[in-house]
């Protein structure tokens, strides 16, 4: 069992900048590739942003390509999502997700792959 904190969120004008953080108490947490999901008001749940276990692989949505980057620190058992440029439309709420994996080419970009998930952080961007 992974227990994901999300943190970091909140109200920003358009082309600003925030990260937010998930961050986990287990060890395990180490051993997951772990993906950003985002859910708009009225809307499904999207693919945001995932990294592997390791770091050393990353993939992005093309809505976020170029703005936002997804890194982590297994030491601090945290992963971060820096998101830059942003738009009224990445308004949502952000989730982040996990999965046990040490394959480092796994990046899984559909909900039903992820084991665990938090409870989500709010952003608004305004215009």
């Amino acid at each position: 069992q992974v227990t994901l904190v999300e943190s970091g969120g909140g109200l920003v004008q358009a082309g600003g900048s925030l990260r937010l953080s998930c961050a986990a108490s287990e060890r395990s947490f180490s051993s997951c590739a772990v993906g950003w999901f985002r859910q708009a008001p009225g809307k499904g749940r999207d693919f945001v942003a995932v990294i592997s276990w390791s770091g050393i692989n990353t993939y992005s949505s093309d809505s976020v390509e170029g703005r936002f980057t997804i890194s982590r620190d297994n030491a601090k058992k945290t992963v971060y999502l820096q998101m830059n440029s942003l738009k009224p439309e990445d308004t949502a709420v952000y989730y982040c997700a996990a999965y046990p994996s040490l394959d480092s080419f796994s990046l899984a970009t559909v909900e039903d792959e992820y084991d665990y998930w938090g409870q989500g952080t709010q952003v608004t961007v305004s215009s």
